[in-house]
């Protein structure tokens, strides 16, 4: 009696087996959370190494005789296939790691064209100017090193599987609609005042460009998303959302070309790139953080270590983007 005692004891005492995994169907493991970012920082250094190729087939061009145009060159069309291998990179990246955890990664680009442009260019170094041109630089990309270690560590480590299903519950969710019923307000005042009323200062546009770009990295994912789903079996390209995320996506992206364009006409790009890259990230990560809920769950700690690797990055932005500049000669600055 007391044997079977025992083991009817000991059968209330085991836990009741679940027929389904709620972790594989509500989160992506580190390993996946790895991938993304893995892929992201390749397509950030690629997209580095095929602007510097390209750059220094204009510089080599422009310093000899040849009467040849720089789109008849091996190295210029080279550079385009690495930029378009490097995109990829980055567009794939986006199905596999939380959104706040990839835009910002964007930074690592700066830190390879520090380096690799001195590789292309062949610069040499000047005592004088090595504190002011160099050490700077170098600290900022410590900075952004530091920064890229904190985002990868502390990104949030779940997302949903981008389903048509997820996709459309996120999309009529009240926090997305309130979202984008401020950000329409916002666009729509921005716009007024810089068309009608010829505010062109540097952070209306910009910031017209962060707010399309919100929509543009919202939807990237969830196209990459949907897009590795159907590889990998699960078919998503029946849904129609699908197909409006993806016309969101090119249209975002084109009228974002088009301001930057403007922005590019009436300031420095170095200016472009710094205040552009600190509103965009931000804007970014907030829409994800909303539309895709990538810091439910999370600890206060986590969200503050994570925030704290984001803003050591922007320092090194604008240091490198101004370096880049001045080595650049005065045809490709635009």
């Amino acid at each position: 009696m007391d044997g079977a005692h025992r083991a009817a004891l000991q059968l209330q005492q085991l836990p009741p087996a679940s027929s389904a995994d709620p972790v594989s169907e509500a989160s992506f493991s580190y390993k996946e959370n790895l991938i993304g970012a893995l892929l992201a920082i390749f397509g950030h250094l690629v997209v580095s190494i095929a602007l510097n190729l390209q750059k220094y087939c204009h510089i080599r061009l422009a310093g000899s005789k040849d009467p040849r145009a720089y789109f008849k060159t091996k190295t210029w069309w080279l550079g385009l296939f690495l930029m378009l291998l490097g995109e990829l990179g980055v567009f794939a990246s986006y199905a596999f790691a939380p959104l706040s955890l990839i835009v910002p990664l964007s930074a690592v680009s700066v830190i390879a064209s520090a380096i690799i442009g001195i590789i292309f260019i062949k610069e040499k170094w000047k005592p004088k100017d090595f504190l002011r041109r160099y050490i700077l630089s170098f600290v900022g990309c410590g900075l952004a090193i530091v920064g890229t270690y904190l985002l990868v560590t502390f990104a949030p480590n779940s997302h949903e599987k981008m389903t048509g299903e997820n996709i459309i519950r996120h999309l009529v969710s009240w926090p997305f609609l309130l979202y984008m019923l401020v950000e329409i307000i916002l666009f729509c005042l921005l716009l007024y005042f810089y068309k009608e009323r010829n505010a062109n200062n540097i952070v209306v546009i910009l910031l017209l460009v962060a707010l399309l770009g919100s929509m543009t990295v919202v939807t990237v994912k969830a196209v990459a998303g949907m897009l590795v789903l159907s590889i990998q079996g699960n078919l998503q390209l029946d849904y129609p959302i699908f197909y409006v995320m993806l016309v969101c996506m090119v249209a975002t992206a084109i009228y974002q070309a088009a301001f930057l364009g403007q922005a590019s006409q009436m300031y420095d790009s170095s200016l472009i790139a710094s205040v552009g890259y600190i509103l965009s990230t931000t804007v970014a990560i907030t829409a994800g953080a909303i539309f895709y809920l990538d810091f439910l769950g999370e600890d206060v700690l986590h969200v503050c270590m994570f925030a704290l690797g984001k803003d050591s990055q922007p320092h090194l932005r604008s240091k490198a983007w101004i370096l880049k500049l001045n080595e650049m000669p005065s045809f490709c600055k635009t």
